[in-house]
């Protein structure tokens, strides 16, 4: 009996000539695999392509399997072998779709030509309209150069489009915004920020993505300097927002005033040195920070922040100690004081385990697994797009964390990611924020 215990599915294409399906299920079967769903996914002039799914009891089996679909030929192709995951990216996870119907002449005449010149015109005439009458003061850029794409370091702005198409789809769901992937096959600040700026026009914001340090600071800086619509980086501010939302929640529970408290952070890399910023935009009076990088450490003194040289200095200088080095079991037991508060958020190996921290004596202990920045981005960008800021502000984003931290049940670090009520919460809180620090616009739009 077969142990099902792997699945794959073949995307498999065969000559459109009778008898060829049946030489590939042959040869399935014959290296040991139990065919599942065959689906037809294109019938072309001469070939037909199907997806077929197989369950083989081990990788040494799988491979066999496969290597004899490859060597069918007769012109049989293997083009794909897809697992869950992947099978959910085939296609990809987005797409653009018309708004309208377009079933008449009538439709066509008022969606397309001559239609739509009027509109044109308005535009021309009044260049603010178009936040009404187009998509774009409800469509957001999300931005890569592939430089530091999830944990995998600079693998290509090509193989981030995943992550990319899964931002534009909790865009979507979470916030009702138009996500659009931009790829730059370039990692020149220079060439970056010059091609943001030529396409801006076309969008309400500008979401940076996956971009690595250093030259992440000097892009973003440089655009929300250059550009009147919101940009953020969403690897230093949308972790630093959910960050200080886990550090409210941890303090509540703990029983620590996080104003008072000492904080220090461990990694000063994209995440870490915005981590310390919001946490000195939050009101706490010290902030300490360690990392092997010299520069990192002038970087963190010029934000206001204060330098120390070793990781056992910070922990007996810290009450609530944050991390975000991804090296796993970089904090050691004995380094832990009673009382202490730790977040530990690298991923999937924080840097110490959690149970280790509280047997140490820590008061609050926890890793990075619920820390998500989904909790963040898609709230950040619809309020300030409600508000029509020209920025996002510090003032902003601490209201965002602070809105996180409201919608959190007792006894969690954060809410669920998917809950749509504490994304609204920070739309609001976002878009009040704005108001009040007078980076929203005020002007009202008359139609006509």
């Amino acid at each position: 009996m077969i142990n099902k215990n792997i699945i794959r599915t073949l995307l498999v294409q065969t000559p459109s000539t009778p008898g060829n399906l049946g030489k590939v299920a042959t040869a399935i079967g014959l290296a040991g695999g139990d065919i599942g769903d065959i689906e037809t996914v294109h019938v072309g002039a001469n070939y037909t392509k199907r997806n077929i799914t197989v369950q083989v009891e081990n990788e040494a089996k799988l491979e066999s399997l496969l290597e004899t679909v490859r060597q069918l030929g007769e012109g049989i192709r293997l083009h794909t072998v897809s697992d869950d995951v992947l099978r959910a990216h085939e296609g990809g996870k987005i797409q653009m779709k018309s708004k309208m119907p377009i079933q008449s002449l009538a439709d066509l005449r008022r969606v397309y030509t001559p239609g739509v010149a009027n509109v044109c015109r308005v535009i021309e005439k009044e260049p603010e309209k178009a936040k009404i009458y187009t998509n774009i003061g409800n469509t957001v850029a999300i931005v890569t150069d592939g430089t530091a794409i999830l944990g995998l370091g600079d693998i290509g702005p090509v193989a981030g489009m995943p992550v990319m198409e899964g931002k534009a789809a909790l865009f979507d769901q979470l916030a009702g915004i138009n996500g659009i992937p931009i790829l730059l096959n370039t990692k020149d600040p220079d060439e970056i920020v010059q091609t943001v700026k030529h396409i801006s026009p076309g969008f309400g914001g500008i979401l940076l993505e996956d971009i690595g340090s250093p030259h992440c600071f000097e892009v973003e800086e440089r655009l929300k300097r250059d550009l009147d619509i919101p940009v953020m980086h969403d690897d230093q501010h949308g972790t630093a927002v959910v960050t200080l939302a886990a550090a409210i929640s941890a303090c509540k529970s703990a029983g620590v005033d996080l104003e008072k408290a000492q904080v220090g952070q461990i990694g000063l890399g994209a995440a870490g040195l915005a981590i310390c910023r919001m946490f000195m935009a939050y009101g706490v009076k010290n902030v300490f920070g360690a990392d092997k990088s010299s520069e990192a450490k002038e970087r963190l003194k010029g934000y206001g922040g204060n330098p120390v040289d070793s990781l056992e200095e910070l922990m007996g200088k810290s009450d609530i100690i944050i991390a975000t080095t991804g090296v796993p079991g970089l904090i050691k037991k004995e380094w832990v004081h009673q009382g202490q508060i730790i977040l530990a958020l690298s991923n999937p190996k924080p840097e110490i385990e959690p149970e280790e921290a509280l047997q140490a004596g820590a008061a609050y202990a926890a890793d990075g697994r619920s820390v998500n920045n989904v909790l963040g981005f898609p709230g950040i960008f619809r309020g300030s797009l409600n508000a029509r800021a020209a920025e996002i502000t510090h003032q902003m984003l601490v209201a965002a964390a602070e809105a996180i931290a409201a919608g959190t049940k007792p006894g969690d670090l954060v809410p669920h990611p998917l809950d749509s009520k504490v994304h609204e919460m920070v739309a609001d809180a976002v878009e009040r924020a704005a108001f009040k620090s007078n980076k929203a616009e005020h002007r009202v739009l008359v139609t006509c």
